[in-house]
């Protein structure tokens, strides 16, 4: 039964590893790495070219292109429509619009994230500002106050205890109330 196992794990990296190898990788125009499982586009020069499919890059064969008639001799009939096709074609940019449009909807989608946690914080001052005024309000009044200590008795707040939570309040004030 693990035999089993294994077995079917390995296949599953052979084949991954093959899938990998599959691909194209070059440097277009603009200097951005692009990988595809196409072969890249012929304005691309083969310096730019970093990863072809096949066994590896030391056993790769690369072809010269055929060298071009010269000026006096006589061009085959077949060649001009080929050589006048290709540049009718319209070239790859390489730059896939739809990865363009995503990576601007990830940034609106941030940006939008950023706002909300900025709103979020902004409300949780208001509030904040909100209560110490209500507060320094209440130690102002000069009416009794009462706490409950650790032991969940009430205790009656001393001179001491009001000044100190006033300038407690005043502190949240002048922090949250701008």
């Amino acid at each position: 039964m693990k035999f089993a196992h294994l077995l079917a794990f390995g296949s599953a990296c052979l084949l991954a590893a093959t899938t990998v190898q599959a691909q194209w990788q070059w440097i277009d125009q603009s200097n951005k790495k692009v990988f595809s499982d196409t072969a890249p586009p012929p304005e691309i020069p083969d310096k730019n070219i970093l990863r072809r499919p096949g066994p590896s890059s030391s056993a790769r064969v690369t072809f010269s292109p055929a060298p071009a008639p010269e000026a006096g001799s006589a061009q085959p009939a077949s060649a001009a429509p080929a050589s006048a096709g290709g540049a009718a074609k319209a070239k790859p940019t390489g730059v896939d619009k739809d990865l363009e449009e995503k990576a601007r909807k990830a940034e609106e989608a941030e940006k939008a994230k950023q706002a909300a946690e900025a709103q979020k914080v902004a409300q949780a001052k208001a509030e904040n500002c909100q209560r110490a005024r209500q507060g320094k309000a209440t130690m102002d009044s000069g009416i009794r106050v009462a706490r409950l200590n650790a032991q969940g008795e009430r205790e009656v707040m001393d001179d001491k205890a009001r000044t100190a939570e006033t300038q407690r309040l005043q502190s949240v004030i002048d922090s949250d109330c701008k």
